[in-house]
C-alpha cells in the first residue's frame, strides 16, 4: 500500500475538544470535535497546525512543555472562518 493511499483511508479522530499534539504533525489526519455547546467542527490537523504555529503556538508554555494545545469550548480565534478541510 502507498503512503498516499495510507493517508486517504485513516479513520477520523473523534473528540470532545479541540487538539494539537506534536505526535500527529504531517500525517494528515482530520479530526472532528463535538464541544460541550453541541456544536462539531471538522478540521485537518495539518493545515490547522501551520495556522496556529504563525499565531505563535511554539511560544505557548502548553507546547514547549508538553508539545499538545487543547481548547474545551470554541476552536482557537486564529483559525475561525478559515477552510480547514
Amino acid at each position: 500500500m502507498s503512503n498516499n493511499l495510507k493517508i486517504k483511508t485513516m479513520s477520523i479522530l473523534t473528540t470532545k475538544r479541540f487538539v494539537l499534539r506534536q505526535s500527529l504533525i504531517g500525517k494528515n489526519q482530520t479530526i472532528e470535535v463535538t464541544f460541550k455547546n453541541g456544536n462539531k467542527v471538522k478540521y485537518n490537523h495539518d493545515i490547522a497546525f501551520k495556522i496556529m504555529d504563525k499565531n505563535g503556538l511554539s511560544k505557548l508554555p502548553c507546547w514547549s512543555k508538553y508539545k499538545n494545545y487543547t481548547a474545551t469550548n470554541n476552536i482557537p480565534s486564529a483559525l475561525r472562518d478559515k477552510k480547514l478541510v
